[in-house]
């Protein structure tokens, strides 16, 4: 698994759930990983867990100032950009009506912006390097939603139709764009969002009734999103852009209308 040995791949996000799990894999694969997120401790843990392959930046993605920052470090610490992960992403419950503007705007700027500004700095070092690779992590919910995730719904959406635009945009670069959606995947911030839903149950009780709802039994795991997203980023997938592939489960094939028996 050397893959990405020469490569440096940057990861927003990077230090919990889908993006430690994504920053992991780059560096398993041998590349020089910078790890990118907006809480130090959980920089520090993550550089720490992964070792000599790994540096970290402590940033917001929502900042002009930070993204670029954070690719000049990439380039300064490992010599240039050739992959860009973007995983950070929030979730916050509500609909048009009772979600405060302020909501509304930090889900569509850490979610949507967060991905936009990452790929402005990131693109011209990629171009640089003779191309590379942007995956973005998106969601099931940018095709079919619950109900009560408006912000949340509209930054997955929108996050499919930046990849598909950045895709046409930057294909005479040899830079490939594309996004992965997963269902219920066991993150902290899946845990976060069964405590509030837990209601009479426990949350672990409550995550095993979600994982029942996908097809497979099960919620997935952060290390088979990570794999999914470094094969796209790897030379493997080069004839792969402005795609949109789901990890799911299942849930997705399934309609809720179900056959009597």
């Amino acid at each position: 698994m050397n893959e990405f040995a020469g490569k440096s791949i940057v990861v927003t996000g990077g230090s919990l759930g889908m993006g430690l799990a994504c920053a992991r894999r780059f560096a398993a694969g041998g590349g020089k990983v910078l790890v990118v997120a907006n809480d130090k401790a959980s920089v520090d843990d993550a550089v720490k867990s992964i070792g000599d392959h790994a540096a970290g930046f402590v940033g917001d993605v929502r900042s002009k100032d930070d993204m670029a920052a954070a690719v000049a470090m990439a380039v300064s610490h490992h010599g240039g950009v050739d992959v860009l992960a973007c995983c950070a992403g929030i979730q916050r419950y509500g609909t048009v009506v009772d979600t405060p503007e302020e909501v509304w705007d930090d889900v569509l700027d850490i979610n949507l912006k967060g991905i936009f500004l990452a790929a402005k700095f990131a693109i011209p070092e990629m171009k640089k390097r003779g191309g590379g690779a942007i995956v973005a992590i998106s969601s099931v919910q940018a095709y079919a939603s619950q109900a009560g995730v408006a912000a949340y719904t509209a930054s997955k959406g929108a996050i499919n139709a930046l990849v598909r635009a950045m895709a046409l945009d930057h294909a005479p670069d040899n830079i490939t764009v594309n996004s992965v959606c997963p269902a219920s995947i066991d993150t902290p911030m899946l845990h976060w969002a069964a405590d509030i839903w837990k209601g009479d149950n426990t949350a672990e009780a409550t995550l095993d009734a979600w994982g029942r709802g996908h097809p497979l039994g099960r919620v997935g795991k952060p290390a088979e999103v990570a794999d999914l997203v470094a094969f796209l980023a790897s030379d493997k997938a080069r004839f792969i852009t402005g795609a949109d592939i789901k990890i799911d489960g299942g849930v997705l094939a399934k309609l809720g209308i179900v056959i009597p028996e």
